[in-house]
């Protein structure tokens, strides 16, 4: 008696989200035969014309693409060098005017009266309006010359791309 209590196997109960297994029952589809049906020439002859002008269609848009890839490319390169052309001036800018700084306090520091002090900080004033409005003019100039090597790569191709539309 006690062997047959450890073969007997425990009864275990379905998972409350089992479902019952079944298939489907199995349907033959009908073979119907389907007609031949010649395609005629000028149909074709046009499917084919436009399949070869798609692909004509697809290769001028890939060249074009590629064109326009090359160019903002060579764009992004000259203003990334043109930007550290003009950062480069402006550093040397920075360096001349605190020069002028220093030397006018060293200056500052040997005057013996007032008006002194007064006819040397009005001179250093002039020399350094000056010195600003011509430093103004370089950087305007820079940054003229940079968005012009900039944009007229761009300008040439976007008018050489509506020449070739039109």
């Amino acid at each position: 008696m006690a062997e047959a209590a450890t073969t007997a196997k425990p009864k275990t109960k379905p998972a409350a989200f089992d479902t019952p297994k079944f298939e489907l029952p199995r349907f033959d589809i009908p073979k119907f035969e389907v007609p031949k049906l010649e395609v005629p020439a000028a149909f074709r002859e046009f499917a084919e014309k436009g399949v070869t002008q798609a692909k004509d269609n697809w290769e001028k848009m890939k060249a074009v693409s590629e064109e326009a890839t090359d160019l903002l490319e060579d764009s992004y390169s000259t203003a990334s060098k043109g930007a550290a052309e003009y950062g480069l001036k402006v550093i040397e800018i920075t360096r001349t005017n605190a020069n002028a700084a220093f030397d006018f306090a060293s200056e500052l520091f040997t005057v013996k009266s007032f008006s002194e002090a007064v006819e040397l900080s009005t001179a250093h004033a002039r020399k350094q309006f000056d010195a600003a409005t011509a430093q103004g003019r370089e950087l305007t100039s820079l940054a003229q010359k940079v968005a012009n090597e900039t944009a007229e790569p761009i300008k040439d191709s976007v008018s050489s791309a509506f020449k070739k539309v039109a």
